[in-house]
Order: structure tokens, then C-alpha cells, then sequence
């Protein structure tokens, strides 16, 4: 028999003649499932989680008592019990791709996670545990970002990592994308919406097993779960709560990118904006987020002076040389057709030719061939040192 108390606090098990109450929980495989099966159960989320268990003074009293809750409050029918044999299959399938569960309080459990409101009872990990254990700094942004965009995310990134951070994103294209390939050597985060044998969206496959080197993936969601819409705003407080700040690079007025620096911004992480063309939609919630108090940022240094506080120690900043920049691979780009695909990378923001070559991963006679089009249409602006942008 045992008991856990769940509160701003990791959550600690007591059991029976023991005296343990300060130190972490180690749990005992029944007591795991127990866990498991509770958050799997119908209607059960991480804050139904902590009252029920706060409540009824353990994880399998809660279990013993969903039947008559339901039934109390009005259900006509009895609510959906994850089963222990359920719970065995899920762990079962899950480690067999090197996935692992850790429930909140374990000494394994991400620190800064369990520091927010609603921190997932049980959290499933695959790749590298150490990555988790770096500072932590997320980055977001468009998915139908600009080239400008893509390039800063990748520098920042790299910067970053070379300063000892790891990243986190959530494996979306455009900036998420950006910021996990450049910081593939020195660790990134890859927070996911769905399960881990549902990896969405499904061409970002490929990279995630990049990720896994050095980095690691992380779901509180069912191992076969599909992501679905409301899956993403639960992911985005992940991402946040994770990190010690959140940097947004690009992101439209109604944008998940805003989402996560709120869900930052309640768990008391730092919000970091790039400030952008005020005539790029895709910069309109940044911008925002500027005016709202937001630090704004225009290279990891900015980053950096804001966490060392935090962390209680200096952090040397890389040279500035440019990066090595990765390839974007043809399975990263949505199958549109190669004008469509220059056409979302320009923007107000000037943007290099070579960069645009590189980023459509598409030929240099096809990139000038569109801009040909667009400034014989009148739409084109070229800049010194063979920069371009939209007017």
C-alpha cells in the first residue's frame, strides 16, 4: 500500500513504515502500471490526475473510486478504465523502439517539467536522457516560414549549442525543423503531439532519427496516439515548460507559436521575440509579443544574458563565423511545386539568392528563372550584395 502527494512539488511515495518522505519516489513496476493506467482512463488529465490522487491519498484508491464517481456525476454509463493488461501492452510495444516511462517525481522525471501546473503524470522518452539534463532553451516559430527566418533559426540554434544549450522544438516544418537540424550535434528536444509510433508530420520520420543521437524525444501522449488539434496546445506547454525560455522567430497573429510563449510566460519562463518586417505576416505576432514586454533578440548572446542568472553562472558566447548550414532534404519540402515553394520563403525581409537556392532545394537557373517573373511583374526588389525581397 502506498500513498503519493502530488503539489507544486515532485510528487513523493510513502510507504507503509517507510520514512522516505524527502527523498524521490522510486516506484516498483505495479505501482508504474498503476500510474499508467490511471492517466489513460477516460477523462483523466494531468490536473483530474493530482486532485484524484491528492484526494483519495494514492494512485490505485483513485482507480478503485472512477466507478463511482461516474456514476455520482451523472454518467449513464461507467467510464473507460485503462486495464492492467492495457497498461503491460502499452510499456511492451513502447520499449521495443527504446522508448521509456517516467512518472513525475522520479529522479529521472525532467526538473524544470515538474516545476509547472499541470506537469504530465507520466512522461514516455526516447533517445537520450542527458539531453534533458542540459539548460534548455526552446525555439519556434511558421511553419511556412521565410527564408530569413529558416537562416536565423539555425544560427541561433547552432550558437546555442555551442554554448552549451540543448533545444527544444516540436518537430513542425519550417522553424522547428530549422532548429533541430542545426543543433543535431550538440542536442536537441523534439516534443511531439501524438504517441511515438505516430510521428507527425510523417516526412519528419528521417530527422527525428537524427535527433535520437544526441538528443531525445518526448510524449506524454498513448504510444499509438495520432495527433489531433487540440493535441498541439497540450505539446506547446510541454515545449515551454521544458525550457527556460521560449524563443518565437516567426509567428502570425493567431499562430501555436503564440501559444507556447503564453503557456512560457505563465510558468514564469523568459519570452524571447526576433523582431520582423512589419509588412510580413508572418512576423505580426512577434512583433506583438515585442510590445507586450517580450525581450527581443537578434543573436544567442541576447539569450544568454537573460539565463545566466537563472543558471547562476557565465556562459561564453561561440565566434561568430558563420555556420556549417545543414542540407534540407527533398522529403522537408511540402510537394507544391518549385514556385510555390520560393514563392513562401521571400517576404519584405531581404534574403540572399544562394540562401534561396539552398532553402527550395531546387536548382540556381530555377530560383533566377521565378525572380525573373516576379520583377518583370513588378514584385521583386533586389538589394546590394545579391539580396532580394517581395515589395
Amino acid at each position: 500500500m502506498y500513498s503519493v502527494i502530488i503539489g507544486c512539488s515532485p510528487a513523493r511515495t510513502v510507504r507503509e513504515g517507510g520514512n522516505n518522505l524527502g527523498e524521490p519516489a522510486h516506484l516498483n513496476d505495479e505501482e508504474r502500471l498503476d500510474w499508467l493506467r490511471l492517466i489513460r482512463s477516460e477523462n483523466i488529465g494531468p490536473r483530474t490526475f493530482r486532485d484524484l490522487v491528492i484526494y483519495y491519498g494514492g494512485v490505485r484508491p483513485a482507480l478503485s473510486a472512477l466507478p463511482g464517481l461516474a456514476r455520482r456525476g451523472g454518467s449513464p454509463r461507467p467510464p473507460y478504465i485503462c486495464s492492467r493488461e492495457e497498461a503491460e501492452r502499452e510499456l511492451k510495444s513502447a520499449r521495443t523502439i527504446g522508448v521509456e516511462y517516467f512518472m513525475l517525481g522520479e529522479p529521472d522525471y525532467p526538473s524544470r517539467l515538474q516545476m509547472i501546473g499541470d506537469p504530465p503524470p507520466v512522461v514516455a522518452l526516447r533517445g537520450k536522457l542527458e539531453a534533458l539534463k542540459q539548460p534548455l532553451i526552446a525555439i519556434v516559430g511558421s511553419r511556412n516560414a521565410s527564408a530569413a527566418g529558416v537562416k536565423f533559426a539555425e544560427r541561433i540554434a547552432h550558437d546555442l549549442g555551442e554554448a552549451g544549450f540543448a533545444t527544444v522544438s516540436g518537430l513542425a516544418r519550417g522553424i522547428d525543423a530549422a532548429a533541430h537540424r542545426a543543433s543535431l550535434s550538440t542536442g536537441t528536444i523534439a516534443v511531439l503531439a501524438g504517441g511515438h509510433s505516430r510521428i507527425y508530420p510523417a516526412e519528419h520520420v528521417e530527422l527525428l532519427d537524427k535527433i535520437l543521437v544526441n538528443g531525445a524525444a518526448i510524449s506524454e501522449m498513448p504510444f499509438t496516439r495520432e495527433p489531433r488539434a487540440h493535441d498541439f496546445p497540450r505539446r506547446n506547454r510541454l515545449i515551454s515548460g521544458l525550457s527556460l525560455g521560449v524563443v518565437v522567430v516567426e509567428a502570425a497573429r493567431r499562430s501555436g507559436s503564440l501559444i507556447t510563449a503564453r503557456f512560457a510566460g505563465e510558468q514564469g519562463r523568459e519570452v524571447f521575440a526576433v523582431p520582423g518586417s512589419p509588412l510580413d505576416p508572418r512576423s505580426e505576432g512577434t512583433n506583438g509579443l515585442l510590445k507586450q514586454g517580450a525581450t527581443p533578440v537578434t543573436d544567442a548572446a541576447d539569450v544568454i544574458a537573460m539565463t545566466e542568472p537563472i543558471l547562476g553562472r557565465s556562459i561564453s558566447v561561440a565566434s561568430a563565423e558563420e555556420p556549417p548550414q545543414p542540407q534540407l532534404e527533398s522529403s522537408d519540402i511540402p510537394p507544391d511545386g518549385e514556385r510555390t515553394r520560393l514563392m513562401a520563403l521571400l517576404g519584405p525581409a531581404p534574403v540572399s539568392i544562394d540562401d534561396l537556392v539552398r532553402y527550395s532545394n531546387t536548382s540556381a537557373t530555377t530560383v533566377r528563372s521565378v525572380l525573373l517573373e516576379l520583377e518583370i511583374a513588378g514584385r521583386l526588389e533586389r538589394h546590394g550584395a545579391g539580396l532580394v525581397s517581395l515589395r
